[in-house]
Order: structure tokens, then sequence, then C-alpha cells
């Protein structure tokens, strides 16, 4: 099955994807650093990168404090929007005009793919087949990140999906907030991924986690007035012990995240 490439507004900013990157570099560092065999020149596509390729090349300079040699590549719909890539195009960072079905030269491999605020447009029941047509350039191993988030970047949530024998695996679900918009899990309902976004309805696993955290934020919150950090870290360990998967680890809490990988994966 194919899927039609539709064009999108395409405005972002430097910035709005750093959440996520700092991510990466910390729990994927082993990924993006990479080199043996195959994956020596295996590169970060970006799918979407808009009219201006600011988070592109955010990416790419973060990315390369672990792997300075790392291969970009940024994938637009548009002919004029790449074109204009152009002038930040060098040997190691490399625009073209293409979609899904990524426009790969021969021998070319891939780590990882970042597919952000991309997929609102498109109906929830062929979000599953294009994550597969975009999985299908990843070495094995490699991650496909996918989702969405606000305009500035403060909060963010996105599909984890890695490539194993077989296919892709829904990995987990990772929520991002800089705290500037304070903290409530009701933030997140807005930038799920597209699949998700009207699945959170009584009876689906999505709705019980949102009902499960909000009620672990509310019992936080009654013992006493807290931080917007300090309201996320004692939800997420509250939520923690009502459903099974979340990952507690103090660095992801300090800085924002909250990570859901339960057995099984990540479904509706």
């Amino acid at each position: 099955m194919t899927f039609p490439d539709r064009k999108t507004r395409g405005r972002t900013s430097p910035g709005r994807l750093q959440g996520l990157d700092a991510y990466l570099l910390h729990e994927e560092r082993a990924l993006l650093s990479r080199r043996e065999e195959e994956w020596a020149h295996a590169a970060f596509v970006d799918v979407g990168f808009g009219e201006h390729p600011w988070t592109t090349l955010d990416s790419a300079r973060a990315f390369r404090d672990v792997h300075p040699e790392l291969p970009v590549v940024g994938v637009e719909l548009e002919s004029h929007r790449v074109a204009a890539a152009q002038v930040h195009a060098d040997a190691l960072t490399d625009f073209r005009q293409g979609g899904f079905s990524l426009p790969l030269r021969p021998g070319e491999t891939v780590r990882l793919i970042r597919a952000m605020n991309l997929l609102r447009g498109y109906r929830p029941e062929d979000v599953s087949g294009i994550h597969h047509t975009l999985g299908q350039a990843l070495l094995e191993g490699g991650l496909l990140v996918e989702g969405s988030s606000d305009t500035s970047g403060a909060v963010l949530v996105a599909h984890l999906l890695r490539r194993v024998p077989g296919g892709l695996s829904r990995e987990a679900l990772l929520f991002h907030t800089d705290f500037s918009r304070g903290f409530a899990p009701v933030l997140f309902r807005d930038w799920l991924p597209r699949d998700f976004r009207r699945r959170v309805k009584p009876g689906a696993p999505i709705h019980a986690f949102f009902a499960q955290w909000t009620e672990a934020w509310e019992a936080a919150r009654a013992a006493g007035p807290l931080s917007p950090p300090e309201a996320l870290r004692q939800s997420v360990l509250g939520l923690a012990e009502r459903i099974e998967g979340i990952v507690t680890r103090a660095w992801l809490l300090e800085h924002g995240y909250v990570l859901w990988r339960p057995r099984g994966g990540v479904f509706q």
C-alpha cells in the first residue's frame, strides 16, 4: 500500500527539537556513535525539515559531538525548500527531495530517522503503514522517532520505534516538557502522535495511562505545593506504582522526560 505525501506548513524555528536531541544524545549515544562495518557511514535522516532546515542543522551539530563524521540527510517534499536548503549543504550534510520512501543512494545506510510534526494531517489508520515504509531504511537496531511538538518545543510526545528482525518494534512513548508551560499530564494530550490522539477514550490503554497519571499527579499535589519539575517527578514515581513500564531513571525525571516502555510495546 502506498501513501500520498502531503504538503505541510513547514514552519519551524531553531531549537524547537533540542529537547529531543538532548534525549537522543543521552539515551541513544551508543546508536549515534556506532562506527563498525555498515554503521561507519550510517546516516541520520530528518524527514520533513520544513521551510527552513533549522532543526536538521541543530541536530547535526548536536549529534556530531559524539560522531564528528555523521552523515545527515534532510528530506523535503517541496523542491523549492530543498533548493533553498542547499546553501547549508556540505560534505556531510545533504538535502534531497522525497517523501516516506526515502531518497537514499545505492549503498547508503541509516541509523536514525526523525519524522516530527509530519503526520498530523494523515488518517490514524495510515500511521502504521507509514512507519513501516520509513522503517525499511533502517539498519537492524536503528531507531525511528515520530511524533509532535508544540511550536516552541516546550511540549513533545514521540513514538520510539526500533528496527528488529522482521520489522519495527513499538518500543516506547516519550514525553518531554521544558516546564515553561508549567506541568500537568493534560499538557501532552494535544501533542500525542497521530494514531493516539483520538484514542484517549475509556477502554483504550492510552486513556488508562492518562487517567492513572492524572490520579498520581493529583495525589502528589494534595500533599502540598510543588514546583513543576517536582510535580512531574512525584507524579511519575506514583504512576510507576500504578502501571508497568514507566522508566524512573533520575536523569530523565530531572530533565522533564517521561518514558513509557511496557513489555510488548506501546499500543493505543
